[in-house]
C-alpha cells in the first residue's frame, strides 16, 4: 500500500534527500504541516527569535559548511522580516533557500484581508532573489526545488524564494522526494583560455585581485601566482584566498591608497570571481589599472560591465584556474622595482604606515583576538569601526575565516550568521565580533545561541556610539544627530539571556576570555570598551 503524504511532509522529505540536514525558522499557524515527521525525516530545526535571525543563520551555515542554507518561514511578516538577509545573500553571492507559505490559490492577489497576507508575495523578494516562485500545482513543487539547487550548483549562488499556497502546503503530495542532480557549471571555453595565456605568458608586472568567487579555488590562485610571479589582492569577499603570510599575498586592502597605486602600475590585471564593485575598493570612479585585463567570472552580465576585459573568461573560477595554470610554464616575470616579494613588502608597509591611532588601537585587539583564535577559526563580523580594520589587516591563513556582509552592509549580520556557521561547522572555533549598535539590531538570538549550547566568543566592541555616522558627520561640519544612543548594560544583558560574560582589563585578559569561550558549552559575551585603559 502506498503512503500517502502531505506535500509539506514530501517536501522536507525532498529537502533531506538534496542534503538539507539543518533548517532555521519559527513555526506558525501556516507552516506547521512542513513540520509534520521533521525530525524522523533527519532534518534539524533550528527555532529563532525573530525571521530576521533566521535569515542570517542561513546566511552564515552556508558560508561556513559550503552548503544552501535553508529558512522555513511564515508568510507576509516572516517574508519580510527575512527580506535583509536575502538582501545581504544576494549582494554577497551566498546559496540560500526560504521556503515559505503564501495564501491559498483562490486568494493569491484578491486583498481579502487574509491572515498575514501580502497580494504579491513573490513580488516582493523578487529583486532579492535569483528567482521568487509560486507553486501552483503539487508538481511544481519539485520542480521548483530543482530549478533552486541547479542556480546554487551551476550559477552565481543567490538566494530563491518558493512560496507554497496553505491549500497545497496540505494537499496530498503526488510526488516522490528524488532528487536530481543538476549539471555543473559551464566549462571555460578553450579559446579564451588559450588567450588568457597568450596573455598571461608576455606579462612582466602581473597582479590577481581574487574575490568571493575565488574563495574555494584558494590552491589554484596560490599556484597560478606562483607561476607567474603576480601579486595576489584578495577583495574583502576573497580575503584569505591565499595566506595572508605568503610572501606573494598582499593585503585585503583595495580601499588604501598604495595599493591603488600598486595595481595602476600593473601590466596585467587578473580579476576572478570579482564585481569589482564599489564596495570592494572605494575608489571615486574607477579602478586604475596598467596594460590589459583579465576578468574571469560565472556571471556574464559581470564580464560585460563596468570594465572591458582583453579577455573575458566565463565559467567557474575553479576550473578557469585549472585550465589556466595546467597551460602556464613557471618563470619569473617581476619587473624591476614592481613585483616579487621585496616590492610585496615595501607596499604592505606603506599601507600600515598610514594607519590612525584608532586603527593603531584596533590591530592591538584584533593581533590579541589572532592570537587566541586557532587558523581553523572563523570571525563573523558585522558593521563596525574595528570591523573595517580588521577586513584589511586581521591575519587569515585560509579563506573563508573572516565573514564580513559586504555589498549590502547591513546592521545585525554578525551574531546569528556566527551561530549558522557554527551550527554548519561545528568542529571550528567561532567568534561574532560585532559592534554595540550593530548587536543590539539582533541581540535576543543570544538566547538562540544558549539555546543550542554553542561554545560561541561574542565579542563586543563598545564605543556607545554609532561612530562611522558620528565621524561622517563630523567631516561634512554638520552637528551629530542620533549617534550617541543610550546602550544597555551589555553584560547584564547577556547574563539574562544564559550567556556567560565578562569585560575585558588587559589584552593578556582578552585572550585568555577567548580560550574559554572556545571550551565551554554556552556563549560568552566578551565587552572590549574603546576608552579601556589598556587600550590608550
Amino acid at each position: 500500500m502506498t503512503e500517502t503524504v502531505t506535500c509539506g511532509v514530501a517536501l522536507m522529505r525532498l529537502l533531506n534527500s538534496y542534503g538539507v540536514d539543518t533548517v532555521f525558522g519559527m513555526p506558525g499557524v501556516h507552516t506547521l504541516e512542513l513540520y509534520r515527521d521533521l525530525e524522523a525525516i533527519g532534518v534539524r530545526h533550528v527555532g529563532v527569535r525573530h525571521e530576521q535571525g533566521a535569515g542570517f543563520m542561513a546566511d552564515g551555515y552556508a558560508r561556513l559548511s559550503g552548503r544552501p542554507g535553508v529558512c522555513l518561514l511564515i508568510s507576509g511578516p516572516g517574508v519580510t522580516n527575512a527580506a535583509t538577509p536575502m538582501g545581504q545573500a544576494y549582494s554577497d553571492s551566498v546559496p540560500m533557500l526560504v521556503i515559505s507559505s503564501v495564501a491559498e490559490r483562490r486568494d493569491l492577489g484578491m486583498g481579502r484581508g487574509r491572515l498575514h497576507e501580502i497580494t504579491a508575495q513573490d513580488r516582493v523578494t523578487e529583486p532579492l532573489t535569483a528567482f521568487s516562485a509560486v507553486a501552483l500545482d503539487p508538481e511544481e513543487v519539485p520542480e521548483l526545488v530543482s530549478h533552486a539547487f541547479a542556480v546554487f550548483a551551476n550559477q552565481r549562488p543567490r538566494p530563491v524564494h518558493i512560496s507554497i499556497p496553505l491549500d497545497i502546503i496540505g494537499a496530498p503530495a503526488r510526488f516522490a522526494p528524488t532528487p536530481r542532480v543538476p549539471a555543473p557549471p559551464p566549462a571555460p571555453d578553450a579559446t579564451s583560455i588559450a588567450r588568457a595565456v597568450d596573455l598571461m605568458t608576455g606579462a612582466k608586472r602581473p597582479a590577481i585581485i581574487a574575490g568571493g568567487g575565488a574563495a574555494r579555488h584558494g590552491d589554484l590562485v596560490r599556484r597560478l601566482a606562483e607561476k607567474l610571479g603576480a601579486a595576489v589582492i584578495p577583495t574583502i569577499a576573497g580575503k584569505g584566498v591565499v595566506p595572508d603570510d605568503h610572501p606573494l599575498a598582499l593585503e585585503a586592502t583595495l580601499e588604501r591608497a598604495p595599493t591603488h597605486d600598486f595595481v595602476a602600475q600593473t601590466d596585467l590585471l587578473i580579476v576572478v570571481g570579482s564585481e569589482l564593485a564599489e564596495t570592494d575598493m572605494w575608489v571615486e570612479d574607477k579602478l586604475e589599472y596598467g596594460g590589459k585585463l583579465i576578468r574571469i567570472d560565472i556571471d556574464p552580465s559581470v564580464l560585460a560591465r563596468d570594465y572591458a576585459p582583453d579577455v573575458a573568461v566565463l565559467g567557474d573560477a575553479g576550473a578557469a584556474l585549472g585550465a589556466i595554470v595546467r597551460l602556464i610554464e613557471p618563470r619569473n616575470t617581476a619587473g624591476p622595482g614592481f613585483s616579487g616579494t621585496d616590492a610585496i613588502a615595501r607596499q604592505r608597509a606603506a599601507v600600515r604606515a598610514a594607519l590612525t591611532p584608532l586603527e593603531a588601537k584596533h590591530i592591538r585587539v584584533l593581533d590579541a583576538l589572532r592570537a587566541a583564535l586557532p587558523p581553523d577559526g572563523f570571525v563573523m563580523t558585522d558593521m563596525s569601526q574595528i570591523v573595517y580594520t580588521g577586513y584589511c589587516f586581521f591575519p587569515c591563513p585560509r579563506p573563508r575565516s573572516w565573514i564580513f556582509p559586504v555589498g549590502y552592509g547591513t546592521l545585525g549580520f554578525g551574531l546569528p550568521a556566527a551561530i549558522g556557521g557554527k551550527i554548519g561547522a561545528p568542529e571550528r572555533p567561532g567568534v561574532a565580533l560585532v559592534g554595540d549598535g550593530g548587536l543590539l539590531f539582533t541581540v535576543q538570538e543570544l538566547a538562540t545561541a544558549v539555546e543550542q549550547k554553542l561554545p560561541l566568543a561574542v565579542v563586543l566592541w563598545n564605543n556607545d556610539a554609532l561612530a562611522q555616522i558620528r565621524d561622517g558627520f563630523v567631516r561634512r561640519g554638520i552637528k551629530p544627530v542620533s549617534t550617541s544612543p543610550r546602550n544597555p548594560d551589555f553584560l547584564m544583558l547577556a547574563r539574562a539571556f544564559g550567556c556567560r560574560a565578562v569585560k575585558a582589563e588587559s589584552l593578556d585578559h582578552f585572550h585568555d576570555a577567548l580560550g574559554r569561550a572556545f571550551a565551554a558549552d554556552s556563549p560568552t559575551l566578551i565587552e572590549v570598551r574603546e576608552d579601556s585603559p589598556f587600550l590608550n
